[in-house]
């Protein structure tokens, strides 16, 4: 997304494996065990499933949740499963007891005896989806098979991270290699790892990439808990795959936290990378694809000019 200004957004932005760890903590808190007493779909659209029938959720008890890459699995009885993917703007909300889906942007409600979970869409591009699946066959449709980096070992990691030959921040936003990880969360384990978004996984030596399976684990380690203790007992209700206290990611323009350098970006399609020149790609300033364009030969290539 971008604002009035062109910039890329970072107010609401695809929940990350934090985020989703977060959510799925709460709801286990709030509706574990509960039984689904009604459910009421406002928006037809966000139903992307014809078989099984939605309602056949009614009456059935919420056996427990788990994430599968970014998406948000409910386990019912009678091994029927609720696939939410919240893409860019969805999210879930607590309400009272009989709370009714009214504003433009409530899609389904799910009636508890102690409360509705609310699933809601801001943006104006509906992307939200819901999948109603049976069974394991059915489940196994929406599975991604990234590796799974929080319970991965060093050669698990190294295995896949050179698989085949992309850029760092391709390959660990690829859910088909890794997991949970959007561009948010790559931007700060790039930072911690001190590598450059663009760099080439075949040029990697031993040592980064050790340096970079060590960042992913602690960074997403690190965001899990300062949500959980931001979070508390709470249902969450703020999530965003943006916080003020990140290092790199929607940081453009401000100082870096460790070095004092100017964080830069990479502009591409609806989103950007953020990275410190200073500290991930030896003071390169890595070229914009638009704006690189527009200035051609005036366009910054180090810190030193862009101070300058």
């Amino acid at each position: 997304m971008r604002d009035s200004g062109g910039r890329a957004e970072t107010v609401n932005l695809v929940p990350e494996l934090p985020d989703v760890t977060i959510y799925l903590e709460a709801l286990g808190r709030t509706i574990r065990g509960k039984t689904i007493e009604k459910i009421v779909l406002r928006s037809p659209f966000v139903l992307r499933s014809v078989e099984p029938d939605l309602f056949e959720a009614e009456g059935k008890a919420v056996h427990g949740f788990h994430r599968l890459g970014k998406r948000i699995v409910w386990e019912l009885e009678a091994d029927l499963y609720l696939v939410f993917h919240l893409m860019i703007a969805g999210r879930f909300h607590w309400k009272k007891p009989e709370t009714k889906p009214r504003s433009k942007v409530d899609l389904i409600a799910f009636g508890f005896e102690s409360g509705v979970l609310m699933m809601t869409e801001a943006g104006t591009k509906k992307r939200s989806s819901l999948h109603v699946v049976r069974g394991q066959e059915g489940l196994g449709v929406h599975e991604r098979r990234g590796l799974e980096v929080l319970i991965a070992d060093e050669a698990s990691f190294r295995r896949v991270l050179l698989s085949d030959n992309h850029t760092l921040k391709r390959v660990l936003t690829d859910p088909q290699l890794f997991s949970g990880i959007g561009n948010a969360y790559s931007d700060e384990i790039l930072h911690a790892a001190k590598l450059s978004p663009v760099r080439w996984t075949s040029r990697l030596t031993n040592e980064e990439i050790s340096r970079l399976f060590r960042a992913t684990q602690d960074t997403l380690q690190l965001w899990i808990q300062r949500l959980r203790d931001e979070t508390g007992d709470r249902f969450p209700e703020k999530v965003t795959a943006f916080r003020a206290e990140m290092a790199a990611h929607g940081r453009f323009g401000k100082a870096c936290p460790t070095c004092g350098a100017q964080i830069q970006r990479i502009v591409y399609a609806a989103n950007e990378t953020n990275y410190c020149p200073a500290c991930q790609t030896a003071g390169k300033i890595l070229a914009d694809r638009s704006l690189s364009r527009i200035l051609r030969d005036d366009w910054p290539r180090r810190v030193e000019e862009l101070e300058g």
